[in-house]
C-alpha cells in the first residue's frame, strides 16, 4: 500500500484529496478520432480530469481504500 498523499495518473503527480470519483468502466464515446477509448476517467475537483489505464485505476482505488484502513463507515468518529 502507498502511503503517499498523491498518486502518478497519467505522468502526473495527484493529490488524493483532488479526486472526486472513479470510473468503473473504460471510456467509449465511438467517435473515430477518440483518444480516451478503453481509459478510465479520474474526476477532479474543479470539473478537471485525468485518463488512468486499468493498472492506474486501480492503485487510485487502493490507495483511496488504503487510506480508510481502521476506520469502518458506521463507526467514524462524528458529533452528530
Amino acid at each position: 500500500m502507498n502511503n503517499s498523499i498523491t498518486i502518478l495518473i497519467d505522468d502526473k503527480h495527484v493529490p488524493l484529496y483532488r479526486i472526486m470519483w472513479v470510473a468503473d468502466t473504460p471510456h467509449f464515446c465511438g467517435e473515430e478520432d477518440c483518444t480516451r477509448e478503453g481509459q478510465y476517467e479520474v474526476r477532479l475537483e474543479l470539473d478537471e480530469s485525468v485518463w488512468a489505464s486499468r493498472a492506474e485505476r486501480d492503485s487510485v482505488l487502493e490507495s483511496i481504500n488504503g487510506s480508510r484502513d481502521g476506520v469502518d463507515p458506521g463507526e467514524e468518529d462524528s458529533p452528530w
